[in-house]
């Protein structure tokens, strides 16, 4: 009976590859809040790990649609099996990969990952996924934590966006092909965020503002849990990073452009409306939606751009009246009367060809926005739209 029972048994497939050594085979990585199999530090030892799986965008198992610290968690594992395929074997088994679940933090995750294979396979996939177009991202130390497709409120109409958080940087661009090929990288060094997490309207849901001191956009997510996850993953890595470097926050931001669609008319003058021949233009100052006649003037905005930049007459007259003020305390003592040469402005019409990022030059910017949409900022309104 016994003989019968053992000529039928059909071998595994890890078994027809290790015939010395008839343990089950690991399938992969477990999911949040699974205990590993017993056996787990004695098959390492047996069996070479099968590769880690390439991340699955927002719908990779524990990705941030279902939770950045699941992903989190899972990478963990990763590490510790690499851990015990060299060096110490058993000593790297279940018992650290609960220790960690039990007290997860990014800080772990960070200290775990770092320079471990396993990392280094994922940040060369990304680099391979944006191809000679990206930078190089793999550096000593820096970590892949995670990864999603976030929906990114651009000029024209709302966007996909993939997104990739690393313990020192967010990298974000456009996606060609899902999973496999990307373009437009963005790199935003994490110790110049600030985020600020908007007001729920019933047409705009789940939004919260990446602010820099270059430029600062609004992202959505698919739910209320993805967006916490995301903003306080990302906020402890702003804490971490300025710890190490010992920056202080920043405190001056760029301002976030107002969708195209936002409005049919100047937001200065409320007199120009827009149509097929009447183009749209973005104050770089304010960002509001302006006509070509309010939006004349140039003015050096240095945290911006080299070159002087287009603002709005409102913003136009602010910064030369603040630098006329900087100009004569400079002077001391010089008459206040004498004119006075704004070497931070330029007059003059623009061209509005740098009205167009790599980012909206795509597509036809059909997308409708909602009128009753309140975008950015709660302390603007109509009233405030005019100079």
């Amino acid at each position: 009976m016994v003989a019968r029972e053992a000529g039928n048994r059909t071998p595994t497939r890890d078994q027809s590859r290790h015939p010395t050594h008839p343990e089950p085979e690991l399938t992969g990585l477990p999911s949040s809040g699974s205990t590993p199999p017993a056996h787990i530090s004695e098959e390492l030892e047996l069996a070479p790990a099968p590769p880690p799986p390439a991340f699955q965008g927002s719908d990779w198992p524990g990705g941030p649609r279902e939770g950045v610290t699941k992903e989190l968690e899972r990478e963990t594992w990763a590490a510790q099996r690499l851990a015990g395929r060299s060096g110490d074997r058993k000593r790297a088994g279940c018992a650290g990969c609960a220790d960690l679940r039990g007290s997860l933090t990014t800080e772990k995750m960070v200290d775990h990952l770092a320079n471990t294979e396993i990392n280094s396979q994922r940040i060369a996939a990304v680099e391979s996924c944006f191809g000679a177009s990206g930078q190089p991202l793999a550096l000593p130390g820096r970590v892949l934590l995670g990864e999603g497709v976030l929906t990114k409120e651009c000029r024209k109409k709302a966007k996909p966006r993939i997104f990739f958080l690393f313990n020192d940087i967010l990298v974000y661009g456009s996606i060609v092909l899902s999973k496999r090929k990307y373009r437009s990288q963005h790199i935003i060094p994490l110790e110049e965020v600030t985020l600020e997490t908007l007001p729920e309207t019933l047409q705009a849901k789940n939004r919260w503002m990446i602010k820099t001191a270059k430029k600062s956009f609004v992202v959505s997510a698919a739910s209320t849990t993805e967006r916490q996850e995301w903003i306080s993953h990302i906020e402890e890595c702003v804490r971490r990073q300025l710890l190490a470097t010992g920056r202080q926050p920043t405190t001056e931001h760029a301002a976030p452009w107002i969708p195209d669609k936002a409005t049919d008319i100047c937001m200065r003058c409320t007199q120009t409306r827009f149509s097929a021949l009447t183009r749209r233009h973005h104050c770089r100052k304010c960002g509001f939606v302006v006509c070509a006649e309010c939006s004349k003037e140039r003015f050096l905005l240095p945290r911006l751009s080299p070159k002087p930049l287009r603002v709005c007459s409102l913003c136009y007259r602010e910064l030369a009246a603040q630098k006329r003020s900087e100009e004569a305390k400079e002077r001391c003592g010089d008459s206040l009367g004498q004119p006075t040469h704004l070497g931070g402005a330029v007059c003059g019409a623009s061209s509005g060809d740098d009205d167009d990022s790599d980012e909206d030059r795509e597509g036809n910017g059909d997308g409708d926005w909602p009128s009753q949409v309140e975008f950015y900022a709660s302390a603007v309104s109509w009233s405030a739209f005019h100079s």
